[in-house]
């Protein structure tokens, strides 16, 4: 065996040893591919060779035991071929058709669903939480977790008139990226900060820049350095809290959920969007969040009504209209619904047409 590349401090990885052979040798010849079930994609080769891929869902934050249960089916059923995928979703390539089956009936016995591929609502991407981001208000992963359960059957089927991708985020930073539905924290009261360890713990002029919008500025508390909030220009985002945990803003009652809608990352067959709030207010109610859950479930079920086949979320909004969208969800609309940040422009150079 050839010796391991060394590591560099840029780039990613040889992804040709972690290939399944029938991949590395038609690798760029690929023919055509179709979906025999959901879950499971065939791809042809110009050569006529033929590889499968099963998908199944996983969560993203696994424990020692699950990751080897599942390199114990990769090794049993798929040849030691594996991959994720970068909704957490886990992949196995076989060569051979009749090892589709058996490695499904594994999958399912051992509680591991397949499908989320075509037009399905697939795994929910979501943020870090409370296990690793220094930021958290609600665990992200245990949103995902408990919507999940309820949206089990729309992820093994291919119901839906396109994709739906769901995203979570713990803060109001949204690192969990923009999605057709995103559930995002949403903090409704400015920091409190406890004067006696703003000195001793905080890097006051870091915290300074840390803010989007300019509303913290050094102040004199008690005789002692600190720092206050312009409570008007403040947009209760929480990027202050990290670099200065004595600003905290996470709150058991003014902390919320906010649904957001219409998010679209790809250019396929418009252009890139923003996701729109359409709920806030939601309660953070661990450890099944049922109001949030029943709001995504409405949402979704009126989708699947009233949109054509291979309409994204955002490409049905945008033929129906927000007024015809807030009419058919049931869903309360508020001043607080209405873009009105002067900063935005109109386009916000969303588009590859870049304009300014």
């Amino acid at each position: 065996m050839a010796a391991p590349r060394m590591p560099i401090e840029s780039g990613v990885p040889d992804p040709f040893q972690y290939m399944h052979p029938v991949m590395i040798k038609n690798y760029g010849a690929w023919k055509s591919h179709h979906r025999p079930r959901p879950g499971v994609l065939c791809h042809l080769a110009k050569s006529g060779d033929q590889i499968w891929t099963v998908r199944a869902g996983t969560q993203r934050q696994m424990d020692l035991y699950t990751i080897r249960n599942l390199c114990d089916i990769a090794d049993e059923y798929a040849d030691g071929y594996m991959r994720f995928t970068i909704r957490s979703n886990i992949e196995f390539m076989v060569d051979e058709e009749s090892k589709v089956n058996p490695l499904i009936e594994k999958l399912i016995a051992e509680g591991f669903p397949v499908g989320g591929t075509g037009p399905s609502v697939t795994m929910i991407a979501h943020t870090q939480g409370w296990l690793h981001c220094d930021i958290p208000a609600t665990d992200a992963s245990g949103v995902v977790k408990s919507l999940m359960d309820e949206l089990h059957e729309e992820f093994i089927k291919e119901d839906m008139p396109n994709r739906v991708h769901i995203t979570t985020s713990c803060c109001q930073i949204n690192c969990g990226g923009q999605g057709d539905i995103a559930i995002n924290i949403q903090h409704t009261k400015p920091p409190k900060i406890n004067h006696d360890l703003v000195a001793n713990v905080c890097e006051r002029p870091s915290v300074v820049a840390r803010c989007p919008v300019a509303a913290i500025r050094p102040a004199l508390v008690n005789g002692k350095p600190s720092l206050e909030v312009d409570e008007k220009k403040c947009i209760c985002c929480g990027a202050c809290f990290p670099p200065c945990p004595p600003m905290q803003i996470n709150d058991p009652e003014h902390s919320k959920l906010a649904i957001w809608v219409g998010g679209n990352h790809s250019n396929a067959r418009s252009k890139p969007s923003f996701q729109k709030l359409v709920a806030a207010g939601i309660p953070n109610n661990p450890p099944r969040w049922p109001e949030a859950a029943e709001v995504v479930k409405n949402i979704l079920k009126v989708y699947k009504e009233d949109a054509k086949d291979w309409e994204r979320i955002s490409d049905w909004v945008e033929r129906i209209g927000w007024p015809r969208f807030f009419e058919l969800t049931e869903l309360p609309f508020t001043k607080f619904h209405i873009d009105n940040w002067r900063g935005a422009r109109r386009s916000l150079n969303s588009s590859t047409h870049i304009r300014f």
